[in-house]
This record gives C-alpha cells, structure tokens and sequence, in this order.
C-alpha cells in the first residue's frame, strides 16, 4: 500500500534482520516490520482493495499495521528536541534519549453521521469521490469539543442543516491515514440544503429507491447506510 506520506505495507516480507529499522507489535502473533528499503520482487499492497475483501480480523491487521506504518514515519524525530527518537522497548511508543518524551501512535477522532428524515437519508458527494458517489457527512471532532457537538457543527458546516437526537451506532479503526471514526445517526432538524462547496459539492436527499453510487461495504459510511436500508435507524 502506498500512500501519501510514501509509506508502504508488503505481504511477506523478506526476514533480514538488517534490514529492520524496527518492529512493532500488530495483533498476538503479528508483527510489523519496518524495512530500510523496498524489498525486491515485492510489490505494494493496495490497501483499499484488500480491506474490502476482507474479514474482520484481517480488517484490524491491515488497519493497524498501516496506522502503524504512518506514524513511524512521520516520528522520526523528537517533536520537542529534535533527536532521532527509538521505539520503546517495553509499549507502542517511541522515546527521545536526550529529553526523554514518549510518543505514541497518532490517532485522529472523527465523526461521521448519517441524517435520516422518515423515510428518505442526507447523503452528500465530496469533490474526492469517483463522479456519481455520494457518502455520510464526517469530520474531525476539535479540540474541546463533544462527539455529538461535532456531528451537529460538521452538519451544519457542510450542507448547512440542523439535527437533533444524535444517537451513537459504532466506531471504526479508518487507516486513511490515522483516523478512528465514532458512527452516528441523527435527525433532520430544519434547514434547506446549501453545501459548502468544499467539502460536499452535492448534496441530497434520497430513498431506499433511489440510492445512489455508495461508498465500499467494508466502510463504516455503508454500514450505517445500511441500517438505513433496514430500517434500524
């Protein structure tokens, strides 16, 4: 998997002790491996197509070991001194020998939340979607602020509605690059339409009938479709 940062993840890898930078704790019996360079015959995995062939486990390896990928880095160095920082021996963390900062793993909290009004859904196309796709509205939660505080102002933000009755569903580890996204369901409260024009360039209400191109199944975005679609929402 390449992504932006030039991170890659390798099925199999060579085992060349040499070649290690480090490695780090996946799941129990699974270990990432960070190579000092590109392994020959071996080519990137594509993330997104083997996450959506997936099952569950293997969902929470790649996921991880990608998270984990990202964050080593772009930790290199100690974000207070500037010394090359080492992985911890003892946790998941990386430790500054001269200052003696620990840190860990990036993660990055989102919500992401599927309006619903009776029988009809708000879904909404961002400018990085194929042409046709429409998705659940998400966004980061800020500092200070509430999960629910956030779905009712990334709501509003992009496609200019209120909502009420904010009701959590899951979450979901999102490798893209480091995100954990919290699932929600809310209602429509009021407001017309008026997408940002950043974020979401389209955005509209549609039927079980009537849907449009949906994001991936293994994507927490068609999950909560879904409960759409089966009305348990």
């Amino acid at each position: 998997m390449s992504d932006q940062n030039g991170v890659a993840l390798f099925q199999k890898p060579p085992l060349i002790e040499d070649e290690c930078e480090a490695r780090y704790p996946v799941v129990d019996g699974v270990e990432l491996l960070v190579l000092a360079s590109t392994p020959d015959g071996h080519e990137p995995l594509d993330l997104r197509a083997s996450l959506s062939q997936s099952d569950a486990d293997q969902f929470e390896v790649l996921a991880r070991a990608a998270q984990i990928s990202v964050w080593h880095d772009q930790h290199r160095f100690c974000g207070r001194c500037g010394t090359p920082a080492k992985p911890d021996k003892f946790e998941l963390a990386k430790v500054c020998s001269q200052c003696g900062l620990s840190v860990y793993p990036r993660i990055s909290p989102c919500i992401i939340v599927l309006v619903v009004d009776g029988d009809r859904c708000l879904l909404g196309h961002n400018p990085r979607f194929p042409p046709g796709r429409f998705s659940t509205l998400a966004g980061f939660i800020e500092a200070g602020e509430t999960a629910e505080a956030a779905v009712a102002r990334e709501v509003r933000e992009e496609v200019g509605v209120e909502v009420s009755n904010v009701r959590y569903v899951k979450s979901q580890s999102w490798p893209f690059p480091h995100s954990l996204m919290f699932g929600f369901i809310a209602d429509y409260a009021g407001g017309a339409l008026q997408p940002d024009g950043v974020e979401i360039t389209e955005a509209g209400w549609f039927t079980r009938e009537s849907l449009p191109d949906l994001p991936p199944r293994f994507s927490i975005s068609y999950q909560l479709i879904e409960r759409f679609l089966h009305g348990r929402h």
